[in-house]
């Protein structure tokens, strides 16, 4: 009886805390969802353009912003222990870690053209890709230097304000989208890459947003953030931020690039295909927020039992998450099949276009499930620091199966093998599939052995809480 009043007290403080970040998340993810919507009925050309542009853009953003993810177990266990300064000392060096990896992640957007290549589309498709790309390479410093403020503010359980910027810039997203892909007010239209102009507006203003309340707000003042003026580099710092938040990162870049190469790959089917498959990708990374979002609030929480030295509350927490965006999955799994034909009208009016994307939403619907468990599984080993393993994972299944079979499958390589049903865009999609259901049974065996080794370790590491 008091193990069930516990799960439930655990599962309502996680749901306290992800509702906000989901909300924002949401808001997030709705940019590049309207972008698919709008840019759909400006031409199909553009749409085309648009998913290839967004599928490199996605595979490097979401690879950095992995790196940036070292931030999160670190803020978590240190606002645990109650070492506030040690947090401040942190969010400075993970500017730092921001302003490097947007250099390295700009140039590659400058110069896209190796990984746009393996689209292998048409002249007027790559280039309106490459100018959509070039635009939103002054944006990323913006968008990755937000993340220290958003990973800052999830980690002291305070997502509201970050919620609220997120959903002002959505607020802005329609009215800027509509001036610069359909012109207007002496301004031309640029079509696909205007998405990328009003997002270059709207990252840098919430930028600006979250610096004004993180030096000016009494709360923060606690973390010492702005007392010493500009601080450099710290070496050892960044070293171990980066030692953890390359194997994060390469988790971000392997999960992402499962979806976004398949965009490139299905680009070679013709535009029609590309563009189904944009619709049910887009959306599925909406309904990806909902246990992303569980995931992250479960893994914070999971964060500070470890730094509070508690890991029997840890493991409980852990149990409650996942168990919670397991049903959740579940739920929308079947609402969503329910009413995929009216989802896709959401999206497109072309009939040729639905007719390519109806098909995939069966795959969609059946991967939620154990795409929920090994979401959250891999943050709470996050919050663990255990990240290593996960990416061997990672490779395995999503790439080697998921991927390379999918290949495979949708270009018929093997024929006298392959059923009519999965090839083409499906057969990438059924690969996926089957790729998430061994992910998550090898992160859930993963964890169990994480968890039963914490208390050992933690009983071997002495308490500097001062």
């Amino acid at each position: 009886m008091k193990t069930a009043r516990r799960s439930t007290h655990h599962t309502v403080d996680i749901i306290r805390l992800a509702l906000p970040i989901w909300i924002g998340q949401l808001a997030a993810i709705a940019n590049p969802v309207l972008d698919t919507a709008m840019v759909s009925r400006y031409s199909v050309t553009d749409l085309g353009a648009l998913a290839v542009g967004a599928s490199v853009y996605i595979s490097v953003y979401v690879a950095l912003n992995g790196v940036m993810q070292s931030l999160a177990p670190t803020f978590g266990q240190l606002y645990g222990a109650g070492k506030f300064s040690e947090m401040g000392k942190e969010a400075r060096q993970g500017v730092w870690l921001a302003i490097f990896l947007s250099l390295a992640g700009s140039g590659l957007l400058c110069f896209p053209q190796p990984l746009l290549a393996i689209a292998d589309a048409s002249p007027e498709v790559t280039e309106k890709a490459t100018y959509y790309l070039r635009i939103l390479a002054f944006s990323l410093p913006a968008s990755l230097n937000f993340l220290v403020y958003n990973t800052l503010n999830n980690a002291m359980a305070r997502p509201k304000m970050v919620m609220a910027i997120q959903v002002t810039g959505l607020l802005l997203k329609i009215p800027l989208n509509t001036l610069f892909i359909f012109g207007g007010m002496g301004i031309p239209e640029f079509g696909g890459p205007g998405c990328a102009l009003a997002t270059f507006v709207i990252v840098w203003l919430e930028l600006t947003i979250g610096w004004l309340i993180l030096r000016f707000n009494p709360f923060y003042k606690i973390l010492h953030l702005f007392g010493n003026g500009i601080t450099g580099p710290h070496w050892k710092s960044l070293k171990a931020l980066f030692g953890l938040g390359i194997p994060i990162g390469l988790n971000y870049f392997i999960e992402v690039t499962s979806f976004t190469f398949m965009a490139l790959f299905i680009a070679r089917l013709g535009v029609n295909a590309v563009a189904g498959h944009q619709i049910v990708a887009n959306f599925s990374g909406v309904l990806y927020m909902l246990p992303l979002s569980l995931a992250s609030a479960t893994g914070t929480l999971v964060a500070q039992s470890i730094g509070a030295r508690q890991p029997d509350r840890a493991r409980d927490i852990s149990s409650s998450g996942i168990r919670l965006s397991a049903i959740l999955a579940i739920i929308v799994a079947v609402t969503v099949w329910l009413a995929k034909d009216r989802i896709i009208r959401l999206y497109t009016a072309s009939a040729i276009v639905a007719a390519n994307a109806s098909p995939l939403f069966l795959f969609l619907c059946s991967l939620l499930f154990f795409d929920a468990i090994q979401v959250t599984s891999s943050y709470v080993l996050r919050a663990y620091k255990v990240v290593l393993a996960p990416t061997l994972l990672y490779v395995l299944t999503l790439w080697c199966i998921g991927l390379g079979c999918g290949y495979t499958f949708a270009f018929g390589l093997v024929p006298s093998l392959i059923p009519s049903r999965i090839t083409g865009s499906s057969g990438f999609w059924f690969s996926n599939c089957i790729s998430l259901v061994i992910l998550s049974v090898g992160m859930s065996i993963l964890l169990r052995r994480t968890e039963k080794q914490a208390w050992k370790h933690i009983e071997q590491t002495p308490d500097k809480t001062p």
